[in-house]
Parts: C-alpha cells; structure tokens; sequence
C-alpha cells in the first residue's frame, strides 16, 4: 500500500509540474494555445495573406474538431497590417500584450518580421514560417526561429544562373523596392550574375503603390538589360510583363521569386504574364492537380470554402499542419522549450508543397530545393530544379 502510495503521489506530482510549466508559459493553458500572426489583408501583398490565412485556418479547425492537440484547442489569432509598418506594430503589440500569444506563425513581410523581433525575442516567443523568404529570418538569435523555404536570395541566384544558360543572357537587371524584401532580391539577383560570369548592369526602385512603370523599363532597354529580376508586390509584377509587351521588350525575360510565384500571376487574362519566371522553394499547386495530395486538398477546401485554392491557400495549410507536428512532438507540457525541440526534430516529405522538409539544433530552414517555373497557356511550368 504504501508503494502504491509513493507512485501516485509522484504521478501527481509530474502531473502538477508539467501543469505548472505550461501555465508559466505565455499562451498556453490546459485546454488552448493561443498562435499569432501580423499579415497583408488588404494591401499590396494581400493576395498572398488572405489565402494564406483561409488556409491555416482551415487545417487548424481540421484539428480542433478531432479534439485538437494533446487536449488543447488551436486559437489562431491574425491581426491585418495591410503592408504598413505602423498597423504591424500595433498588431504585435496587441497579440503579444493583449491576446498572450504562444508563437507566432506566417507573419506577412520582411521590415515587418524584422521590426517584430525586436519584441519577440526577449520573451522567447517562437516565429514560424514566416510569409517571406529572406535571410534575416534567421538573424539571431536564431533560436525561436523557424523558415519553411529556401531564401530569395538563393531564389534569385538559381532563377538567373538558369535563364543565363537556358537563353545566352549577358546584361542583368532589378526592379525591387528599396527594402529589405527588395535588396535580397537584388542581391541574390547579382550573385547570379557573378558566378557565371555575365555583368549586372542597371537597377529601378520603386514604391509599393507604383503603377506606370515605362520609364523604368525605358531604363532598363537603354541599359540592355536581357535578364530582369523583381522584387515588387504582386499587382506591380503583373503590370511590369504587361507593360513590356506593350512596349514590344519580348527580348528581356523577367523573373519572380516566391512572393511573385502565385497562381493569379499566371492566370491574368491575355497572356499578359506568359513567359514570366518565378523561383521558389515548392511547386505549383494546379500544376499536380492529380496527384494524391493536391487532389485531396483541392477538394477539401472547395467544400469547405466553396472556392478554388490557390498556391498560398496551400503553403497556409502547410503552415499549419507544420506546427501541429511541432505541437505533438513537443508533447503535454508545452513550453517554449519544449515546442522549439518539437521543432527540430521534424524532418518529412511535405506531399503537398512537394518538398522535403528537416530542421536540427543548427539548421531552422525546412527546405533547400529551388524550382524555377514558367508561365505557359495560363499556367505555371516547372522548368528547373536545384
């Protein structure tokens, strides 16, 4: 009797102090947890957010009607910055101050993540998956840290490394803004150029809002410019193939990394974006409509949202499922610690983004392949792997 006593006095004992240890952490209580995100709703990048978000939520209330995660209910919490930096402070504050966040997962924007570091890191608090690719990311302290993708710096790089071999170009070209999303992409853009040895020649910076864009290009056709890489919202890519074909620059292949690797970029009516390139770290949905994951996919979200998803409702939907892996691994007694070993111990072939998918205690980027692809009849065209 008194063994029987001992073990169940030290069971409740576990008990309490796993109780304890998620109680003490910000977000967490027995029955929820409690994930955050600043993203674009309704701004120039609002075609990536917005069905990014619908996606996440769709897996996460997947979840939470199979009862969620080791008991607990996912409540996720997304806060509109429409591209302003001001609005995303706001919206960290509030999900950090306000709602108590656990982690934060798709935040939408490099300055944006950037500037919200500066309140996540001293509570530790965890950043997945972040709606964009660039190397800062992972600045440190890259502990609470986590990528999905590869950077648009080696985007770029690979995207002009191949069209220089596939088209004998010779004169390279940007057209980004003049931000920290923008200057990755240039500087991967040069790096390309580099190492095969062909010359980066002329650049254009502009503005989220832009609209006309001939005089840029009249620039860039001065310059000689064959190879051109942009790094803009999404509207402005699509004006950019536009106006070059009105301006009959049939001769200059424009390319995209993944924040313009979106499948309304290939469906714009009048083939005004064919022949646009884009890098990115996973493949097109409607491209593998067919195959097992895509298929199921698409016709969950058809039922559920009764509308069509698109490549960002899918790398929302990955997000999510991401994190519920992180969730389980990291078990009951969830804590930051707990969820960031969760993290790195993840390592899986994401059937849906067709990429594979690792972290370790060193590497917090999930995957490294690139894929460049091309739009042709409307569609997106894998071309190239690396």
């Amino acid at each position: 009797m008194k063994k029987l006593v001992k073990k169940l006095t030290l069971a409740a004992g576990l008990t309490a102090a796993a109780s304890m240890g998620s109680a003490q952490t910000q977000g967490v209580t027995d029955t929820e947890v409690i994930i955050g995100s600043v993203n674009d709703l309704s701004g120039p990048f609002a075609a990536v957010g917005v069905p990014a978000t619908k996606g996440a939520n769709m897996y996460f209330d997947k979840v939470n009607a199979a009862g969620g995660v080791h008991g607990r209910m996912i409540k996720f919490v997304t806060e509109d910055h429409g591209y302003q930096m001001p609005r995303a402070m706001q919206g960290y504050n509030k999900l950090l101050n306000r709602d108590k966040v656990f982690a934060m997962m798709q935040s939408l924007g490099t300055p944006m993540n950037m500037a919200g570091f500066k309140l996540l890191d001293p509570k530790g608090i965890p950043n997945v998956a972040p709606l964009t690719a660039a190397r800062q990311m992972l600045q440190e302290p890259m502990r609470n840290k986590f990528t999905s993708f590869s950077s648009y710096v080696d985007q770029a790089r690979v995207g002009v490394k191949y069209l220089a071999a596939e088209f004998g170009g010779k004169n390279v070209c940007s057209m980004y803004l003049p931000n920290d999303f923008g200057k990755e992409i240039l500087e991967g853009t040069k790096m390309g150029a580099e190492e095969v040895g062909i010359a980066f020649v002329a650049e254009t910076t502009h503005k989220p809002d832009e609209s006309d864009f001939v005089g840029s290009l009249s620039k860039l056709k001065e310059a000689g410019c064959e190879i051109v890489s942009v790094g803009v919202p999404v509207r402005q890519a699509i004006t950019i193939a536009g106006t070059a074909k009105k301006m009959g620059l049939t001769d200059m292949k424009f390319l995209g990394t993944s924040a313009s690797f979106l499948t309304v970029v290939a469906k714009v009516p009048g083939g005004v974006t064919e022949g646009f390139y884009a890098a990115a770290s996973w493949q097109d949905l409607w491209a593998r409509a067919s195959d097992p994951a895509p298929a199921a996919f698409i016709a969950e979200y058809k039922e559920v949202t009764g509308e069509n998803p698109v490549g960002f409702s899918m790398l929302g939907y990955s997000a999510a499922m991401q994190l519920v892996k992180a969730l389980e691994a990291a078990g009951p007694d969830l804590t930051h610690d707990s969820f960031i070993a969760g993290m790195e111990s993840l390592d899986y072939m994401d059937e849906l983004v067709a990429n594979h998918i690792d972290y370790g205690p060193d590497d917090h980027q999930g995957a490294n392949s690139v894929y460049v692809s091309v739009v042709k009849d409307g569609n997106w065209m894998k071309v190239h792997e690396e």
